[in-house]
Order: structure tokens, then sequence, then C-alpha cells
């Protein structure tokens, strides 16, 4: 929100106040609290008669810190509020020394001179990171008389600002002004369905705005050296979170915020839907699911869209039995083939289902101020929200869920959240203005909670479209709604890197765009960014995604690609961990892998899948491609060409390759098993070295399918032409030395050697050449 109208003048009707200097200093031992006041103070009369701002600075983590500004501090607490994980001790200290107050918090300082002019300093490394000025802590108030906190963080020269959620606007926000804020808007406009109110730079920091409601930010756009942020309220709250690293900040944001469960290995599969508005019963799911069998494509999860209930009736969670009839045992026989199932479910309860009026009877559906449900006609005739700030509501609408879950479904794709009005009064007393985006929170945490506790830790999973700060905690999020268009294509890419840049470890995309119907080139390129993606959906709106629908070659590209993300399993699922333990996304923005790099800090049409390969999807019909490779010498994975970088590569791939390269010194588990997802990665896999270093060493971890652990871990050591790869398996296990000509001891290979080490090998040593 802009408050200014240029430099010099206020908007029509907008006032606005800011610190201008500290009056009063408490300092304690790991705390301070700052007075300021809005104008200048020369003698006792200019105590009066004006605001005086109530600044407080502590640490809750080490290398974080909090700054919440108050204007008036009588205003009832509202809920909701984020779910935060405080350090269970305080990581901070103070220290004053003349007029010089600092707070410090490991390598983070906040420093205040308290004789000066208001001014905040956050420093770290030797070097200041940003600053609060003049301008930069305040409130305003505009001719409705509405009432908003606001801060302006310092933007250094050249400074990139990344994240806010899952975003389609340019990657980089500067210049952009954003509101946090829930929309169905689709991947093509301003609009978002994940809000997340944290943003990074590229100069070592994050900041997270503490404030589950509408959060205005204006990113080097209002001020163009600022970040802006405001909010309709009394008090502002945010966190200065230091890096120096961007996996270093977004490891310090989501200890403090959450991290993701880790997804069950079956759901990195692909997944195969129905479609929303397409005609399909119990044999078009048939046929679907033995075409995919036929075509010898694995198939790990078979998802229904909306009409697998009646129309007019969603969400009552019945099977509408003109289509399916006998759903028990529908579901037993596509279990019977391997299969998981998925069903779409949303919080909504329309008026012809009969729990509306069952949830009406029982108080779970949100109630307008009067006392009557509030009710539309959009998206479902007469529909109600279940309100999930009700204990007894969440408990109701995770039963009727359990009864699908005892009949044989696996995971729900848990769509909507968005549209929440204001208009309403919450069981719980809850603030409709703050509800708005947290309403997500709740929905997802009612279905993810059922499904830990009647499936198991690490066997939960969703398909969620909406999100907001501690979202993270409950994946999987897909996209939304896109374009069948290469355009579509590249704006959802652009959006999952934002999401990844926000603290979020796990997501998907429709494959071959969900409105309309893709063409087949647009169908094959996009089959291969879903299969190099965390998750995979083939998902459209009113046409199928069955391969062969798109031609031959459609069907040998999806089967191709499906098997190589299953030989990745062992390296995938590893980068599933780190996503768990450190909050670093499976599919990240090259800046985040890169950050020295100021080649990358713009780059928004390819990621690194993992620490070790780097994906540049094909966004042209005619198969040529753009992309940047940072230093070192790169491999391509699928046909063995190394290119040096860094630098610009431009090329032109059949629908067989894309650019799909091993960094320099990587070496990629691949496993021994391309049918499915789920298997023994560590027995029978296959180590490729790409270019080690001399005097290089890898140690290379193949996790446990639950992530508890490790099932093998290999050391590669590389000194002058020497090879030594050591491992504690037991198992067989191989490796191809890729890009090395067939030497003594090795069996030559498209890509290079490979070396077979049988059962209890502790030991290879080849020759590099």
């Amino acid at each position: 929100m802009k408050f200014t109208d240029g430099y010099w003048l206020m908007r029509p009707g907008v006032s606005a106040h800011h610190a201008a200097s500290v009056a009063d200093a408490v300092v304690t031992d790991d705390r301070l609290t700052l007075y300021a006041p809005v104008g200048r103070v020369t003698h006792r009369g200019d105590t009066l008669n004006g605001p005086l701002l109530t600044v407080d600075c502590w640490s809750p983590a080490e290398g974080v810190i909090g700054v919440r500004t108050t204007h008036h501090g009588g205003r009832a607490p509202r809920r909701p509020e984020f779910a935060l994980t405080p350090a269970e001790q305080s990581a901070a200290k103070t220290v004053r020394e003349g007029s010089a107050v600092e707070l410090i918090s490991g390598e983070l300082s906040l420093k205040v001179d308290t004789e000066a002019p208001w001014r905040l300093d956050f420093s770290a490394g030797g070097r200041t990171l940003t600053s609060v000025g003049r301008r930069g802590t305040g409130f305003a108030t505009d001719a409705e008389g509405r009432h908003f906190m606001l801060t302006q963080l310092s933007l250094g020269v050249g400074e990139s600002v990344y994240g806010l959620g899952e975003r389609f606007t340019p990657f980089v926000r500067n210049g952009q002004s954003v509101d946090i804020w829930q929309a169905d808007g689709g991947t093509s406009s301003e609009q978002a369905y994940k809000n997340v109110p944290f943003h990074l730079t590229d100069r070592g920091y994050g900041v997270f705005v503490n404030h589950p409601g509408q959060v205005s930010y204006e990113v080097g756009s209002e001020s163009v050296g600022q970040v802006q942020f405001s909010v309709e309220d009394q008090s502002l709250e945010f966190f200065v979170v230091y890096g120096p690293t961007p996996k270093d900040i977004l490891a310090r944001y989501t200890a403090l915020t959450g991290r993701p469960a880790l997804p069950p290995d079956w759901s990195f599969g692909l997944w195969l839907s129905t479609s929303f508005t397409t005609s399909y019963d119990e044999a078009t799911v048939t046929r679907f699911v033995t075409g995919m069998a036929e075509a010898e494509i694995p198939l790990s999860v078979f998802h229904f869209d909306c009409f697998w209930m009646r129309e007019y009736q969603w969400s009552d969670f019945v099977w509408d039995p003109d289509v399916f009839p006998d759903p028990v045992g529908m579901l037993a026989r596509l279990k019977a083939q391997g299969l998981q199932i998925c069903v779409w479910i949303n919080p909504y309860i329309a008026q012809k289902s009969a729990l509306f009026a069952e949830g009406m009877a029982l108080g779970h559906l949100l109630k307008r101020p009067d006392g009557d449900v509030w009710q539309w006609d959009r998206w479902q005739a007469g529909m109600a929200l279940v309100d999930f700030t009700s204990p007894a509501a969440r408990e109701w609408y995770a039963g009727k869920l359990r009864l699908l879950l005892d009949q044989g479904v696996d995971c729900f794709k848990t769509d909507f959240g968005e549209r929440v009005p204001l208009d309403v009064a919450w069981h719980d007393g809850s603030d409709p203005e703050r509800m708005h985006n947290y309403y997500t929170q709740l929905y997802n945490e009612t279905v993810f909670d059922l499904l830990r506790d009647v499936r198991g830790e690490g066997e939960a999973v969703v398909f969620a479209r909406s999100a907001t700060t501690g979202g993270q905690r409950l994946p999987v999020h897909w996209g939304g709604d896109c374009e069948s268009s290469f355009e579509a294509m590249a704006e959802s890419l652009r959006g999952g890197l934002s999401l990844g840049l926000s603290g979020f470890g796990f997501w998907s995309h429709d494959i071959g765009g969900f409105e309309g119907t893709p063409t087949p080139a647009l169908f094959k390129r996009w089959v291969q960014f879903g299969l190099l993606s965390s998750h995979s959906r083939l998902h459209g709106s009113k046409s199928y995604r069955v391969p062969w629908d798109y031609g031959d070659e459609a069907v040998a590209v999806t089967r191709s690609f499906t098997r190589l993300k299953h030989r990745l399993m062992p390296y995938l699922y590893r980068a599933a961990v780190q996503a768990r333990d450190a909050g670093t996304p499976v599919m990240r923005a090259m800046v985040l892998e890169f950050p020295a790099d100021p080649a990358c800090r713009s780059l928004d049409r390819q990621y690194m899948l993992g620490d070790d390969l780097l994906v540049a999807p094909v966004f042209t019909e005619d198969g040529s491609v753009e992309y940047y490779l940072p230093a070192g010498t790169w491999t391509n994975v699928l046909t063995g060409e190394r290119i040096s970088g860094p630098g610009w590569q431009r090329e032109t791939h059949g629908f067989d390759t894309l650019p799909l390269l091993a960094r320099e010194g990587a070496v990629v588990p691949f496993g021994a098993v391309a049918d499915r997802p789920a298997y023994d990665w560590a027995d029978g896999v296959t180590l490729r070295v790409h270019t080690p270093a001399d005097g290089s060493t890898v140690v290379t971890a193949v996790p446990l399918p639950d992530g508890s652990g490790e099932a093998a871990v290999f050391t590669t050591r590389r000194s002058g032409d020497e090879i030594v790869v050591e491992t504690d398996s037991q198992l067989p296990w191989n490796v191809l030395l890729v890009g090395v000509e067939a030497a003594e001891g090795g069996v030559p290979h498209g890509l290079g050697t490979l070396y077979v080490c049988p059962a209890g090998t502790p030991r290879l040593t080849a020759r590099w050449s």
C-alpha cells in the first residue's frame, strides 16, 4: 500500500508519523525497549499532545532479531497467530557504550544511537545488512480513518528481493507492489494462492513479518531504495533473519516457523488424474490404469477429481452411486495393482449436501455476525464453510474423511481455501481479517493430522493449493490453475521457485496445464519438467492427460522420464531429507545454490534439483532452449556431453532429451529399479561419478525409505588418476565413471566405464583417464 505521492507529498487524506529519535531506552540483559517520539523534542512542551512509539527488540533464536513497534498498546489480542518455535533460552545479549545500544544474537546485531536521529542498523560479518531510517518506523492514517503501522528497510545498490510466497509475477520482486492476501487467481495474475510474509535478499538476510492478515509490500516501488511493509493494526512485528547464505537464511526461518514433514516414498512416483469436468466412471479409470500398464508407464497414484461425488453436493464425501456403484471394491481392485488412491476434497459444504443440515445443526459452519450461516452461490450452490476454529468442527470434518480412509483412500487433494469472507463471526472469536489468510492452515492441518494418525508417521501427504506461513509443514503443494501453454509452464516454474525461497520444500504442478488442451509438443516438454519436479501429476480440466492422447512419442517420453525419476529416488529422497532437516527445497532457484554468481540472481527458467543436478526445461515448440551454466565442467546426464561454464548455452533438443546436467565433482546415486519409486535404494545402487577434481572427497549417503537414517554410505576420493570408492554396504553396488573410456576391470557403458561390485565389496580402486 502506498502512502506517499512522490517524494515530497502524501496521498490525499493520508497523514503519516515516523519515529524521530529515542526518548528513552530500557536495556536488560537480552532485550531493548525504545521509546520514540514522532516529532522533534527540544523542550518539555514537545512531549505533550503527540504519539510515542514503543519499539521492543529481542531475539527468538540465534541469528534472528525481532522488532515490534506499537502505537496504541491497549488493543485486545487478536487471533489467530502464527505458530512459532523460538529457542528455549534467549539467544541475545546487550551492550551499551555511551549513547550506543546494541542487541547481539550470534553474528547478527542491531545497533541504535540513542542521541542521534532515529535509525536502526542490522549488521553481520563486519557490514551493514539493512537499516531503518528516518521514515522507516511509524504509522499512517487515511481518509477513511484506518490506521496502518509501517516499516521501511533499506535496499543496497543492486540488491535483489525474492519470496513472499508462490508468486507468478517477475521472479525478482524489486519494483513490485505485493499484497499478502489469499486469492483464487490462477497462475497468470498478480494474485496468489500461497501468500507468505517472508522475503530474502541476496545481501545475506531475510525478513519475516509476523502478521497472519493482510500485509502490503512496496518492494522498491513507492520508495525505490526501500522495502516497505504495512499492516492495518496498532502494532507491527518483524524478524530479521541472518544467513549469511540463502540456505542459512531458510534454515533459520524454517527453524522458527516449521519444516516440512517427509512425504512417503510412493508419493514421488507418477500421479494420474481423472481430470476435472471430463466424463469418467470406473470403466474410464480401469481403461486409464490398464493403458498405463500396457504402455509400460509406471503409475504410483490414481487421483479422483471433484466429480467422484454427486454434482451440487460438494462436499458430502459420498461416492456418486450412478458412476461408482462399488467404490470399496473398485479401490481394492486398484490397490491390488500397487496403486495409492487420492480423492479431491474442499472445505466447503453445498446446501444440497446432507452435511449442510448436519453441520448447521451442530454449529460447525461459519456464521455471520447475526448468527446466520454464511452462504453464497459461487463454486457450489448455497455453499458454506466449515469453521475450523472450532475443535468440534475439525473433529466432525475429519470423521467424514476417516470413513474414506477406511474404504481404501490414501491421501487427499485439499483444494481451495482462499476465498474466505470477512463479514463473519468465527467460533473462537478470531479476527476475520487475520483468519482470511490463515484459514488454509487450519484446513490442511485437520486433514494432514488425520492422515498421520490413521496412516502413521511418514505416510501422510496432501496435495494442497493454498498455504501461508507454516503451511510448509504439511506437504505437498501444487501450483494451481494454469493454462496449457508454454508461457503458463514457465510462469508455473517461476511460482514454484518463489515458493521454495519462502520456506516450502516440496512442490508440483499440473503436467500439460490445467485449462485447455496441450499440443503434443507442449505435453511432452511438460512431462519432462514434471517428472524432474519433486512431485509429478498428470491433470487437466476439460481434457484428459493420458499420454496416448498426445501420440506414441508422448507415451515413450512419459515412460522414459518416469523410469528416470524412479532410478533417481536415492538422490531425490536425500534432497527430501534435506528439506525436512534444514528447510532447503528439493527444487532450488539458481541463486539459492550459487549465491556468489551474479548471473544466477534473476534466473527463473532453470533450477537445481537437489545439490547436483541442473534442469533447464524446454519452453519452445522447436526444442530450442537457452540456459546458463555456473563455473565448472557440467555433464549431461542423458547424453554424457560435457560443457564448461560459466556461460550461456543455446541448444536444440529432441523430445528424448533436455538440459539435465550434473555439476563438476557430483556423485549421483542411481537406483537399480525403474518401475516404482519405493524399493531398497541401496541394493544395486550405481554411483555416477562426474569429473572429480584431484584431491577431492565426496560422501554419498543413500537414505533409508523412512528417512530415519542411512542405508549405505559411500566415500569417493580422487588422487591423481586414481579413484577410490569405499563403503560400509553389504549389498551389491556399482560405480559408473562418466566420460571415462573402458579401463581394466571395468565394463564399457554408453556413458563411460562401469565397475560392478558384488555384495560385501568394501572398496573399489579405478583409474580416471
